[in-house]
Parts: C-alpha cells; structure tokens; sequence
C-alpha cells in the first residue's frame, strides 16, 4: 500500500519529468538520424513503463520511475570533497562480494518488468565494470546515463556506446580547465575535452555532469561554459549540488539565494538552448512535495545489493541479493521513512536526508 499518500499525484509528476525529459533528448537530436531513430523506439517504452506505473498506483502501489545503482566502490580518482569516499562508500581497489554481473543484469531484468524508465549508473568509476555496463546495454527499454570521470573511456567503450544506445556517458566536469583539475586532477580537463571531441566526431549521444559549488555556479552555469558543451556535441547537463560531508566542506555548499539562481538558470536554459537537455539534482523538492528519496522517486542500491534511500544516505536495511527489487523498495527503512515527516521536513537546502541523518539512524535502529 502507498504509505502518506501526497497531497498531489506524485505519479504524474514523475511521468511528466521522464516524458519532458525524453521530449528535450528528442530535440537535442533532431540532426542525429540513429540517435532520433533510437529516442522514438525509447519514447514508446517509456510511454509503456509509465502505464505500469500507472496501474500500480491505481492498485495501491507506487513505483519510481528511476533508479540509481552504484556498481563499483573502486574509484582511480581522489576528488576533492568527494562524498562517496569521506562515507568510505569509494575506495582505490576493487572490494570483495560486490553484485556480480549477473545480479546487476537481474536487477535491470526486474526494473525493466516494474517499469522503471531511468537507471543512472554511478560507482566508484561506473566504467570499471565493463560487464555490468554491457549487461546494462541489452535493455533497451532503459536509458542509462553513466556518471563516469572519463578517464577509462577506449576504443572499446566508444563501440560499445555506438552498439548500445541506450547507454549515455555523462562525464563529470567542475567547469574550465582551472576548476576541473583543481578537484579532479591535473589533465583530467583535457582528457575529457579529447573524449568530447571523439564522441562528437563518431555522431554518438553523450553527457556533462557539473558539481555546483558557491565558487564554480556562475562558470558553469554561464553561456561562454555551456556553448563550449554544446558545440563540442554535448546534449545533457546534470546540476549536481554539492553536499558537504564534513564541517569544512560546508561554505561550498549552495544557499538559499545560489539555488535560486541555478533554478531561474536552468528554466532560461530550457527555453533557450533546446539543443540541450538540463536535469538538477537534488533540484527544487518543493515542486515535488519533499524530497523524492526512499523510493517516492528514486532509490539507491549501492555496490553490494544494500537497498539505501539516496546516495548521500548510506542507510540500508535489506539486500537485493537475497530479496527482490521491488520488495527491496517496501523495505521497514523506505517506509517509515515515506509514511513519516523527514521527506517533507523543511531543511537549510542540498539533501534533507544527510542533514537529519540523525533521524535516519533512529528509525534504522527501530527507535
């Protein structure tokens, strides 16, 4: 049963956002023949997926149309400021007992049958495991975006992009040059702009992710930055909003005035720059009633089948090696957590989940 059924049809928000969203990719590749040819067959899945959704929601169940699924800790970068490895979620070596291929591939199989549209692939370095990535590019039902550092991408990569359409790197980039080997390391920049460049050059679909920080908003978020994307070939841009993990890292983190700023950005941008799609995240949670963590929009499955509201809340109650996705998402965590107030608890910005990570505890604990 859908626990504290919101005040609006949250269902219909989400299908709005996949259908927008698949709408704009339809747009940024008009002059792409194969990629437009691949976003038609995709629209009509995804119309489909919504109709289960739908359905499931009229049965008393509510299904979120994305996903997110960590399928590495292993990481060859040290970002500065990096979440994942101040929650010691990342580490340098590849750990031991986590989801194999064919488990991940199980995953996709039970996510494609919920319908569930959107699967973002993250780690760790996502391109790491090139089985699971290959595992993810036989469901063409599924949009994978991968939130890579593009530091792995080869000739091998660039065919299995080509073959796989339904899977679309979306390398992290913190802004020019400066900026970007400041946080990633020194010929990272570089690196991506060849990637850029060679993806462009093949005619294949790819992806930018920004971490928005108090010192890089404005680049980022400038027309000088986001021209030099699109005319490199770019056709998405996801807004990260830095979430600090640590007291020092705080000031980096966007206020009240700089979320504003991105949100009025991003809804210029929109009707602008067609040729681009712009996604944020978290984004404005008040238009979605809270925060859509915890499976109201999304859930997380880290590296090792533990099912966890959101990434920034490393919290888990239950495993998907030993129960299904779908009961994973009824989890006693996922609904107390949807059936309670910390969703739609007012908060200083960025992720409601870390700052009452407290709460969080509690109610892992059965307190």
């Amino acid at each position: 049963m859908i626990e504290n059924k919101e005040a609006f049809d949250l269902q219909a928000y989400l299908t709005k956002g996949v259908e927008q969203v698949v709408a704009d990719a339809l747009k940024a590749t008009l002059r792409d023949p194969r990629e437009s040819a691949f976003l038609l067959k995709f629209a009509a899945a995804s119309r489909a997926a919504s109709k289960k959704r739908r359905e499931a929601e009229d049965a008393g169940e509510h299904i979120p149309s994305y996903l997110i699924a960590s399928i590495t800790s292993a990481c060859n970068l040290h970002c500065a400021g990096c979440y994942s490895r101040c929650n010691k979620a990342t580490v340098d070596s590849e750990p031991v007992q986590q989801l194999s291929d064919e488990e991940w591939l199980r995953v996709f199989d039970e996510a494609d049958d919920m319908g569930i549209s959107f699967i973002l692939l993250a780690g760790g370095e996502p391109l790491l495991r090139r089985g699971v990535i290959e595992a993810a590019g036989k469901k063409p039902n599924i949009l994978f975006p991968i939130l890579t550092n593009g530091t792995f991408i080869d000739k091998r990569y660039f065919e299995i992009f080509d073959r796989c359409r339904n899977l679309v790197p979306v390398m992290s980039i913190e802004g020019e040059r400066e900026a970007t080997d400041a946080r990633r390391g020194r010929g990272v920049y570089d690196r991506l702009i060849a990637n850029m460049d060679e993806f462009h050059r093949r005619g294949l679909l790819f992806g930018a992710s920004v971490t928005v920080t108090t010192e890089n908003l404005r680049e980022v978020s400038s027309e000088a930055f986001l021209k030099k994307l699109s005319d490199r070939g770019c056709r998405l841009v996801i807004f990260v909003e830095f979430v600090p993990v640590t007291e020092e890292a705080k000031e980096l983190a966007p206020g009240d005035e700089e979320r504003e700023f991105l949100r009025a950005e991003i809804a210029r941008l929109r009707e602008e720059h067609p040729e681009m799609v712009y996604i944020s995240f978290p984004g404005d949670e008040k238009e979605s009633g809270g925060c859509v963590a915890a499976g109201r929009g999304f859930f997380h499955i880290n590296s090792h089948g533990g099912a966890e509201p959101c990434p920034f809340s490393p919290y888990s109650d239950v495993n998907i090696r030993s129960i299904s996705l779908r009961e994973a998402m009824h989890s006693p965590l996922f609904t107390a957590l949807r059936s309670g107030d910390i969703l739609l608890d007012d908060h200083e910005g960025g992720c409601v989940l870390y700052e009452k990570r407290a709460q969080v505890e509690a109610l892992l604990a059965g307190k």
